[in-house]
């Protein structure tokens, strides 16, 4: 199974992804869950998603109901998204897969820190304005939203950056990012599978970016299906058109969220 996948298009499928929503959340889901992008819309900096206020609250709830198998699976930082959604607590994937907890208590870490490619890359970048450069310990991510423009430059730094050091680089939504080699969400996914209470269940992940194709193509090879968050191609079975619906789907009747009324062209 392939899992390391480049700063081109990682998806491998001719196919733009089916104009499909998802069956209902069945009871016997793992369910593998991406942040920015999927559960709250995308913002501006890192620091500035607003989370609903209903939400912590939802996912703790269907947490329990799911007898514990429902983990965020996210490139942020675990320190960020314990933040964002508490009072609630998780299982949880962070940068990418690199520190993993299975249940409170229980966290595994392929950490290395990157300090000096940190300070290299805010010595090159720092001058170029509308730029967050987010040191995660192992892995850093350069944000470009406000500078889009900026692309090539912030991508020939980052290149430059990787010489002698087993790291990757991966692009996303206006985000570049260097990430340890062989450490991604599908990585993550299969890594909870084996674990329990994920084992032996159906494993659903949802993401709306590229770095979630891994996630996608993890759960589908182990049985179970993914959903791709917005427009784009995808080698997930089906679609939903935005954080609201994915919210919607997740709490039907509990979330002043929306399905679509029908299936998306």
């Amino acid at each position: 199974m392939k899992t390391g996948r480049k700063l081109q298009d990682p998806i491998c499928s001719n196919h733009p992804i089916p104009a499909m929503r998802p069956p209902p959340l069945s009871s016997r889901a793992s369910l593998f869950l991406d942040f920015d992008g999927t559960l709250v819309d995308l913002a501006a900096r890192p620091d500035l998603v607003v989370v609903p206020d209903e939400l912590p609250a939802l996912l703790q709830k269907l947490h329990m109901s799911l007898d514990g198998a429902l983990a965020l699976v996210s490139g942020r930082a675990l320190e960020s998204l314990d933040a964002l959604i508490a009072p609630a607590y998780l299982p949880a994937a962070g940068v990418h897969g690199a520190v993993l907890r299975t249940a409170p208590g229980h966290t595994s870490t392929s950490m290395h820190a990157l300090g000096d490619i940190a300070d290299c890359l805010y010595q090159r970048l720092q001058p170029l304005t509308n730029l967050v450069i987010e040191d995660k310990g192992a892995a850093i991510a350069v944000h470009y939203r406000g500078a889009p423009q900026r692309a090539p430059e912030i991508e020939a730094a980052m290149r430059c950056a990787l010489n002698g050091h087993s790291l990757e680089m991966i692009s996303g939504k206006f985000v570049f990012e260097l990430r340890p080699r062989g450490i991604n969400k599908g990585t993550a996914v299969g890594a909870l599978m084996a674990t329990a209470p994920f084992s032996g269940r159906l494993p659903i992940f949802v993401g709306d970016d590229t770095t979630d194709e891994d996630g996608i193509a993890v759960a589908q090879a182990l049985g179970g299906f993914g959903i791709k968050v917005g427009e784009g191609r995808s080698a997930a079975r089906y679609r939903l058109p935005d954080p609201a619906a994915v919210r919607g789907w997740l709490f039907p009747g509990d979330f002043p969220g929306r399905l679509p009324s029908e299936e998306t062209p």
